[in-house]
This record gives structure tokens, sequence and C-alpha cells, in this order.
């Protein structure tokens, strides 16, 4: 049996866990070697990409500066949480704020301190990404749009470290890029009607707020279309192999949650809206060896 003692520091131990947002993260560094492999080296071999030491710092310096951001914007926002999400909002209030800074300062310096083990570079890639993070969730994250804007860059930010690293910048991948940010902002979008409530009392001054539901619902449908004409692009420009069914299936998710959003009325509405997003995402990275299903088949068939 666990002492109380013992209870409570693992109860806040899943707190902190809960704050960073861990598994986000774990999502993350899994599509950043995925697409190291298939997108950004694809002739190198796996146990090549796997044991390069200064992709492994790049990501864990990604993966430790979002953990810090992640805190940071729980910091900020935790007036606006404990109205639009109770319960996950009392489980953080677990780990004190005194705590959470601490823990954000210290995951910042280790942050840079792993990227400086690669380069001067990308000393100075991750200082820029953190100082990002913070001057967003301190005052970007208020501003209509622009803060929109700025959180979905800021989100697939951590690839343009392995993009540069692999000195990889050719059209397809920013096609790619384009298609995970719009799928990222549609989200930010649903999330701010998701989160209309807490807004208001807090005095956020987001799209709904200010210009009301039809207009965010504008805004989302429009971006929603421009995804759509970004995927059909990438199917019919490139050669995408069988992660082509998984952009097929982006599309009708997207026509799909498109149809619901003008039925809803409520926040669990929007947060249906939001998981359909969600799942796209996740999809997307686990359908990244799509794109070369072949190799993998064949090296399978040679070991068998």
């Amino acid at each position: 049996m666990l002492s109380r003692k013992h209870k409570l520091f693992y109860y806040k131990l899943f707190s902190l866990f809960s704050v960073v947002r861990g598994y986000n993260i774990l999502i993350i560094v899994i599509a950043q070697y995925l697409a190291a492999k298939f997108i950004l080296a694809p002739n190198k071999r796996y146990m090549e990409i796997v044991l390069d030491g200064h992709l492994f710092a790049l990501i864990f310096a990604s993966a430790v500066a979002i953990a810090a951001g992640y805190i940071i914007n729980n910091f900020y926002d935790a007036e606006k949480d404990l109205i639009n999400r109770p319960k996950k909002s009392m489980l953080d209030r677990l780990v004190s704020q005194r705590t959470k800074i601490a823990t954000y300062f210290t995951l910042n310096f280790i942050s840079v301190a792993i990227a400086s083990f690669v380069s001067i570079n990308a000393v100075i890639f991750f200082s820029g990404y953190i100082f990002g993070i913070w001057f967003y969730s301190h005052k970007m994250k208020k501003i209509p749009l622009l803060g929109n804007l700025t959180s979905a860059m800021l989100a697939i930010t951590p690839f343009f470290a392995v993009f540069i690293y692999y000195r990889n910048l050719s059209s397809v991948i920013f096609v790619h890029a384009t298609f995970l940010f719009l799928l990222i902002l549609i989200r930010e979008f649903i999330k701010d009607l998701e989160n209309i409530k807490g807004d208001l009392a807090q005095d956020y001054k987001t799209i709904p707020i200010i210009y009301g539901e039809k207009v965010s619902k504008g805004f989302i449908t429009s971006f929603a279309t421009i995804a759509i004409l970004v995927t059909l692009f990438l199917i019919f420009q490139y050669d995408t192999g069988y992660m082509r069914f998984y952009f097929y299936g982006s599309i009708l998710l997207l026509v799909f949650s498109i149809m619901i959003l003008y039925r809803a009325e409520s926040r669990r509405h929007y947060l249906l809206l939001h998981n359909i997003l969600k799942f796209i995402i996740v999809a997307g990275v686990f359908s990244i060896p799509l794109l070369n299903i072949e190799a993998i088949l064949s090296k399978i068939t040679n070991v068998l």
C-alpha cells in the first residue's frame, strides 16, 4: 500500500504530465522521426536515423521546449481553464504555479543546452522558438486571427528544425507542412468556439466574441476549403503512394466537419469537431509510412 505522501507525489507527477500534455509530445516525436525517414531522408537506413545523435538532440530539444510551452500556456490560462475545463483544471492545480514556473525555466534551459551539442544555429533556432511561445502566451493569444495564425505556426515550427538539418526544403515538404498548418489552424478556430464561455469571462478578444459565431464558422469553412484544395494538389501533383487513401479520407472528414459545423449550437458539438480534427492530424502521423509502403513490405519479405 502506498502512503498518503507517495500517493500525493504520484498525483502531482500525473498532474504535471497533464499540464505538459505528454501524449501530444509523444505524437510530435513520432511524427518527426517518421518524417525524417519517409519524407526527408528516404534513402537512409532506419538505424542511421535512429542512431543519429544530432537528430536525437534536435527532436529531444523540441520535445522539451514544447513541454515548457504547454506549462507557460497553462500558467496564463489558469483562470480561463477553470471555466472551460474544470475537471482538468483541478488536476492541473495539484502542482503549484511556483513549481510550474520553475519547471518552465528549467526545461527551456535544458532545451537550449541540448541544442548546443548540434550547432550555434540550433541554439539560436530554439532560443527564438522559446521566446515565440512565451510572446504568444503573454501577448499574441488575445489578438483575434493573428493569435490563431501564430499558434498554428508555432505548432509546426519544430518540424522545420528537422527539415533544415537534412537540408531538404523541396516543394513537397512545404505542401505537406501547409496541409498540417491548415488543419491546426482550423482546430484553433474550433477551440475558440468551444471555449467561448471562458474567453468571454477573461476578456479574450477571439473572433467569435468580437464578430460572432457566424463569422467564425465562415473562417473555418474557408480554411477547410483551402485545406481540401491543398490535399487534392498533393494527391495529383506528387507521388503520395498509399497515403493518398489517408488524404481521400481527410477530405471526407473535412466535408463532414463543415456539415456538422453549421448545425453546431453547443460546446458538445464543437468538442466533437475538435476531436475529428485531432483524429485527422494523428492519423496523418501514422500514415506517413504509407508514402513508401512498398519498400517496407519488400524488407519484411527479404527478412522472412
